[in-house]
Protein backbone atom coordinates (compact mmCIF):
# COMPACT_ATOMS: atom_id res chain seq x y z
CA UNK A 1 0.00 0.00 0.00
CA UNK A 2 2.98 2.32 0.49
CA UNK A 3 4.71 1.54 -2.82
CA UNK A 4 3.31 4.41 -4.86
CA UNK A 5 3.80 6.89 -2.00
CA UNK A 6 7.53 6.06 -1.83
CA UNK A 7 7.96 5.51 -5.60
CA UNK A 8 8.73 1.82 -5.24
CA UNK A 9 8.06 -0.92 -7.79
CA UNK A 10 8.20 -3.76 -5.26
CA UNK A 11 8.19 -4.08 -1.48
CA UNK A 12 11.87 -3.65 -0.50
CA UNK A 13 11.77 -5.35 2.88
CA UNK A 14 9.82 -8.52 2.21
CA UNK A 15 10.70 -11.51 4.39
CA UNK A 16 10.82 -13.81 1.35
CA UNK A 17 14.35 -15.09 0.54
CA UNK A 18 14.58 -13.38 -2.86
CA UNK A 19 18.15 -13.60 -4.30
CA UNK A 20 17.65 -10.25 -6.06
CA UNK A 21 17.90 -8.55 -2.69
CA UNK A 22 21.09 -10.30 -1.58
CA UNK A 23 23.48 -7.59 -0.38
CA UNK A 24 27.12 -8.50 -0.83
CA UNK A 25 29.46 -8.04 2.14
CA UNK A 26 32.92 -9.60 2.45
CA UNK A 27 31.43 -12.36 4.63
CA UNK A 28 28.56 -12.92 2.19
CA UNK A 29 30.91 -13.19 -0.78
CA UNK A 30 33.06 -15.73 1.03
CA UNK A 31 30.07 -17.84 2.06
CA UNK A 32 28.57 -17.63 -1.43
CA UNK A 33 31.83 -18.73 -3.06
CA UNK A 34 32.04 -21.64 -0.63
CA UNK A 35 28.51 -22.81 -1.43
CA UNK A 36 28.92 -22.41 -5.18
CA UNK A 37 32.20 -24.33 -5.17
CA UNK A 38 30.99 -27.09 -2.88
CA UNK A 39 27.77 -27.73 -4.79
CA UNK A 40 29.11 -27.06 -8.29
CA UNK A 41 32.17 -29.27 -7.76
CA UNK A 42 30.04 -32.11 -6.35
CA UNK A 43 31.88 -32.22 -3.03
CA UNK A 44 29.01 -34.06 -1.33
CA UNK A 45 28.62 -32.02 1.85
CA UNK A 46 28.61 -28.33 2.69
CA UNK A 47 27.75 -26.98 6.15
CA UNK A 48 26.24 -23.48 6.41
CA UNK A 49 25.86 -21.91 9.84
CA UNK A 50 24.67 -18.56 11.13
CA UNK A 51 22.32 -16.95 13.61
CA UNK A 52 18.58 -16.93 12.90
CA UNK A 53 17.72 -14.21 10.39
CA UNK A 54 21.20 -13.66 8.95
CA UNK A 55 20.17 -14.66 5.42
CA UNK A 56 21.14 -18.32 5.11
CA UNK A 57 18.17 -19.25 2.91
CA UNK A 58 18.61 -16.20 0.65
CA UNK A 59 22.30 -17.05 0.30
CA UNK A 60 21.49 -20.65 -0.60
CA UNK A 61 18.96 -19.66 -3.24
CA UNK A 62 21.43 -17.21 -4.74
CA UNK A 63 24.14 -19.88 -4.87
CA UNK A 64 21.81 -22.38 -6.54
CA UNK A 65 20.71 -19.83 -9.14
CA UNK A 66 24.29 -18.97 -10.03
CA UNK A 67 25.43 -22.52 -10.83
CA UNK A 68 26.39 -22.92 -14.49
CA UNK A 69 25.28 -26.51 -15.01
CA UNK A 70 22.64 -28.31 -17.04
CA UNK A 71 19.94 -28.11 -14.41
CA UNK A 72 19.79 -27.94 -10.63
CA UNK A 73 17.23 -30.11 -8.84
CA UNK A 74 16.69 -28.99 -5.26
CA UNK A 75 14.78 -30.40 -2.32
CA UNK A 76 14.41 -28.09 0.69
CA UNK A 77 13.73 -30.03 3.88
CA UNK A 78 12.41 -27.61 6.50
CA UNK A 79 11.34 -30.22 9.07
CA UNK A 80 14.37 -31.73 10.86
CA UNK A 81 12.14 -34.04 12.93
CA UNK A 82 11.44 -36.47 10.09
CA UNK A 83 12.58 -40.08 10.40
CA UNK A 84 14.48 -41.64 7.52
CA UNK A 85 11.37 -43.07 5.82
CA UNK A 86 9.55 -39.74 5.90
CA UNK A 87 12.75 -37.98 4.84
CA UNK A 88 13.27 -40.19 1.78
CA UNK A 89 9.61 -39.98 0.81
CA UNK A 90 9.65 -36.18 1.09
CA UNK A 91 12.88 -35.82 -0.90
CA UNK A 92 11.76 -38.13 -3.71
CA UNK A 93 8.41 -36.37 -3.96
CA UNK A 94 10.12 -32.97 -3.90
CA UNK A 95 12.39 -34.09 -6.73
CA UNK A 96 9.29 -35.06 -8.72
CA UNK A 97 9.68 -38.84 -8.41
CA UNK A 98 7.11 -40.05 -5.84
CA UNK A 99 8.18 -43.37 -4.30
CA UNK A 100 6.62 -46.51 -5.75
CA UNK A 101 7.04 -48.43 -2.49
CA UNK A 102 7.50 -46.96 0.98
CA UNK A 103 10.40 -49.05 2.24
CA UNK A 104 13.87 -47.76 2.92
CA UNK A 105 15.63 -50.09 0.49
CA UNK A 106 13.22 -49.49 -2.40
CA UNK A 107 13.29 -45.71 -1.95
CA UNK A 108 17.10 -45.70 -1.86
CA UNK A 109 17.22 -47.77 -5.06
CA UNK A 110 14.72 -45.46 -6.74
CA UNK A 111 16.68 -42.39 -5.63
CA UNK A 112 19.96 -43.89 -6.84
CA UNK A 113 18.56 -44.73 -10.30
CA UNK A 114 17.11 -41.23 -10.65
CA UNK A 115 20.38 -39.60 -9.55
CA UNK A 116 22.35 -41.61 -12.12
CA UNK A 117 19.95 -40.48 -14.86
CA UNK A 118 20.31 -36.85 -13.81
CA UNK A 119 24.09 -37.14 -13.58
CA UNK A 120 24.21 -38.47 -17.14
CA UNK A 121 22.41 -35.29 -18.24
CA UNK A 122 24.95 -33.09 -16.45
CA UNK A 123 22.45 -32.05 -13.77
CA UNK A 124 23.17 -31.43 -10.10
CA UNK A 125 20.86 -32.71 -7.37
CA UNK A 126 20.86 -30.93 -4.02
CA UNK A 127 19.19 -31.59 -0.68
CA UNK A 128 19.11 -28.61 1.67
CA UNK A 129 18.30 -29.50 5.28
CA UNK A 130 17.27 -26.48 7.35
CA UNK A 131 17.53 -26.24 11.15
CA UNK A 132 20.16 -28.98 11.03
CA UNK A 133 21.03 -28.43 14.70
CA UNK A 134 17.74 -30.18 15.51
CA UNK A 135 18.59 -33.37 13.63
CA UNK A 136 19.10 -36.45 15.79
CA UNK A 137 22.43 -38.24 15.66
CA UNK A 138 20.70 -41.19 14.01
CA UNK A 139 19.30 -38.98 11.24
CA UNK A 140 22.66 -37.29 10.72
CA UNK A 141 24.18 -40.74 10.25
CA UNK A 142 21.45 -41.69 7.77
CA UNK A 143 22.10 -38.48 5.84
CA UNK A 144 25.84 -39.17 5.86
CA UNK A 145 25.21 -42.55 4.26
CA UNK A 146 23.34 -40.87 1.39
CA UNK A 147 26.66 -39.50 0.15
CA UNK A 148 27.68 -43.10 -0.57
CA UNK A 149 25.56 -42.68 -3.70
CA UNK A 150 28.39 -41.80 -6.07
CA UNK A 151 30.26 -42.52 -9.26
CA UNK A 152 33.91 -43.54 -9.24
CA UNK A 153 34.92 -39.88 -9.06
CA UNK A 154 31.99 -37.69 -7.93
CA UNK A 155 29.07 -37.59 -5.52
CA UNK A 156 25.66 -38.01 -7.12
CA UNK A 157 23.93 -36.10 -4.34
CA UNK A 158 24.96 -32.77 -2.83
CA UNK A 159 23.79 -32.11 0.71
CA UNK A 160 23.77 -28.73 2.44
CA UNK A 161 23.26 -28.82 6.19
CA UNK A 162 22.09 -25.38 7.28
CA UNK A 163 21.86 -24.57 10.96
CA UNK A 164 22.53 -22.23 13.83
CA UNK A 165 26.07 -21.76 15.23
CA UNK A 166 25.65 -24.52 17.82
CA UNK A 167 25.48 -27.04 14.97
CA UNK A 168 29.24 -26.63 14.53
CA UNK A 169 29.71 -27.64 18.16
CA UNK A 170 27.50 -30.68 17.66
CA UNK A 171 29.60 -31.84 14.72
CA UNK A 172 32.67 -31.86 16.97
CA UNK A 173 31.16 -34.59 19.13
CA UNK A 174 33.00 -37.95 18.88
CA UNK A 175 29.76 -39.68 17.83
CA UNK A 176 29.64 -37.50 14.68
CA UNK A 177 33.31 -37.83 13.76
CA UNK A 178 32.62 -39.73 10.53
CA UNK A 179 30.20 -37.06 9.33
CA UNK A 180 32.54 -34.23 10.25
CA UNK A 181 35.35 -35.86 8.29
CA UNK A 182 33.17 -35.88 5.17
CA UNK A 183 32.50 -32.13 5.26
CA UNK A 184 35.10 -30.41 3.05
CA UNK A 185 33.58 -26.92 3.14
CA UNK A 186 32.07 -24.75 5.87
CA UNK A 187 30.24 -21.50 5.12
CA UNK A 188 29.09 -18.90 7.63
CA UNK A 189 26.70 -15.94 7.72
CA UNK A 190 27.02 -13.07 10.17
CA UNK A 191 25.25 -9.92 11.31
CA UNK A 192 25.73 -6.59 9.54
CA UNK A 193 27.96 -3.77 10.73
CA UNK A 194 26.43 -0.30 10.94
CA UNK A 195 28.05 0.64 7.63
CA UNK A 196 26.71 -2.50 5.99
CA UNK A 197 23.26 -1.93 7.49
CA UNK A 198 23.19 1.46 5.78
CA UNK A 199 24.28 -0.05 2.48
CA UNK A 200 21.92 -3.02 2.89
CA UNK A 201 18.92 -0.71 3.26
CA UNK A 202 20.05 1.41 0.30
CA UNK A 203 20.55 -1.70 -1.84
CA UNK A 204 17.08 -3.06 -1.16
CA UNK A 205 15.50 0.31 -1.91
CA UNK A 206 17.46 0.55 -5.15
CA UNK A 207 16.44 -2.96 -6.26
CA UNK A 208 12.84 -1.94 -5.54
CA UNK A 209 13.10 1.03 -7.90
CA UNK A 210 13.76 3.89 -5.49
CA UNK A 211 16.21 6.49 -6.87
CA UNK A 212 16.71 8.50 -3.67
CA UNK A 213 17.11 7.41 -0.02
CA UNK A 214 14.19 7.37 2.41
CA UNK A 215 15.80 6.79 5.82
CA UNK A 216 17.76 9.50 7.64
CA UNK A 217 21.19 8.83 9.11
CA UNK A 218 19.83 8.75 12.66
CA UNK A 219 17.00 6.43 11.60
CA UNK A 220 19.47 3.93 10.14
CA UNK A 221 21.59 4.05 13.29
CA UNK A 222 18.52 3.18 15.34
CA UNK A 223 17.55 0.40 12.93
CA UNK A 224 21.00 -1.10 13.34
CA UNK A 225 20.95 -0.65 17.10
CA UNK A 226 17.64 -2.41 17.63
CA UNK A 227 18.22 -5.08 14.99
CA UNK A 228 21.80 -5.77 16.14
CA UNK A 229 22.59 -6.07 12.43
CA UNK A 230 20.33 -9.11 11.90
CA UNK A 231 18.95 -8.69 8.35
CA UNK A 232 15.57 -10.22 9.19
CA UNK A 233 15.03 -7.71 12.01
CA UNK A 234 16.30 -4.87 9.78
CA UNK A 235 13.61 -5.86 7.27
CA UNK A 236 10.96 -6.07 9.97
CA UNK A 237 11.71 -2.60 11.35
CA UNK A 238 12.02 -0.96 7.93
CA UNK A 239 8.82 -2.56 6.61
CA UNK A 240 6.84 -1.28 9.58
CA UNK A 241 8.53 2.12 9.30
CA UNK A 242 7.36 2.48 5.69
CA UNK A 243 3.81 1.54 6.67
CA UNK A 244 3.94 4.03 9.54
CA UNK A 245 5.35 6.71 7.23
CA UNK A 246 2.71 6.06 4.59
CA UNK A 247 -0.16 6.30 7.07
CA UNK A 248 1.15 9.58 8.51
CA UNK A 249 2.35 10.88 5.11
CA UNK A 250 6.01 11.13 6.15
CA UNK A 251 8.19 11.26 2.99
CA UNK A 252 11.52 10.65 4.78
CA UNK A 253 11.75 8.23 7.69
CA UNK A 254 13.40 9.86 10.72
CA UNK A 255 14.39 8.56 14.15
CA UNK A 256 11.01 9.28 15.78
CA UNK A 257 9.35 6.88 13.34
CA UNK A 258 11.85 4.13 14.16
CA UNK A 259 11.34 4.65 17.90
CA UNK A 260 7.58 4.35 17.43
CA UNK A 261 8.05 1.17 15.40
CA UNK A 262 10.32 -0.54 17.94
CA UNK A 263 7.79 0.28 20.67
CA UNK A 264 4.97 -1.23 18.62
CA UNK A 265 7.08 -4.32 17.89
CA UNK A 266 8.09 -4.54 21.55
CA UNK A 267 11.74 -5.02 20.62
CA UNK A 268 14.09 -5.33 23.61
CA UNK A 269 16.44 -2.50 24.49
CA UNK A 270 19.79 -3.56 22.98
CA UNK A 271 23.19 -3.50 24.59
CA UNK A 272 25.16 -0.26 24.05
CA UNK A 273 26.91 -0.25 20.68
CA UNK A 274 30.69 -0.35 20.56
CA UNK A 275 32.33 2.91 19.54
CA UNK A 276 33.96 1.24 16.56
CA UNK A 277 30.55 0.59 15.02
CA UNK A 278 29.62 4.28 14.72
CA UNK A 279 29.18 5.32 11.09
CA UNK A 280 32.06 7.61 10.27
CA UNK A 281 32.59 6.97 6.57
CA UNK A 282 30.70 5.97 3.48
CA UNK A 283 29.51 2.40 4.01
CA UNK A 284 31.71 -0.32 2.57
CA UNK A 285 30.12 -1.90 -0.49
CA UNK A 286 27.60 0.92 -0.94
CA UNK A 287 26.05 0.55 -4.42
CA UNK A 288 27.60 3.09 -6.79
CA UNK A 289 24.28 4.37 -8.03
CA UNK A 290 22.93 4.61 -4.50
CA UNK A 291 26.02 6.31 -3.04
CA UNK A 292 25.82 8.98 -5.71
CA UNK A 293 22.19 9.78 -4.88
CA UNK A 294 21.35 12.91 -2.95
CA UNK A 295 20.98 11.86 0.66
CA UNK A 296 17.98 12.75 2.86
CA UNK A 297 18.32 15.35 5.57
CA UNK A 298 19.16 14.24 9.08
CA UNK A 299 16.73 14.67 11.92
CA UNK A 300 18.20 18.09 12.67
CA UNK A 301 17.69 19.20 9.08
CA UNK A 302 21.36 19.14 7.98
CA UNK A 303 22.22 17.42 4.70
CA UNK A 304 23.63 13.91 5.02
CA UNK A 305 26.97 14.99 3.59
CA UNK A 306 27.38 17.63 6.32
CA UNK A 307 26.40 15.16 9.02
CA UNK A 308 28.80 12.56 7.68
CA UNK A 309 31.63 15.12 7.48
CA UNK A 310 30.96 16.17 11.06
CA UNK A 311 31.12 12.53 12.18
CA UNK A 312 34.47 12.00 10.47
CA UNK A 313 35.95 15.01 12.22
Amino acid sequence: MYKSFYNLKTAPFSMSPDPRFLYSTAATREALACLEHGIGSRKGFVVLTGEVGTGKTTLLRSALESLHVGKVHTSFVFNPRLDILDFLEFVLTDFGVPPTTRTKSSMLLQLNRWLIERYAQGDICVIVVDEAQNLSHDMLEEIRLLTNLETSSEKLLQIVLSGQPEFEEQLRLPALRQLRQRVPLWAHTSSLSLADTWAYIAHRLEVSGRTTPIFSREAVELVHRYSQGIPRIVNLICEHALIFGFVDRIPNIHSAVIRAVVRDLDLPEPEPMAKSSVLGHEPVGYPKSASSMKQPSSDEGSPFEREQERTIR
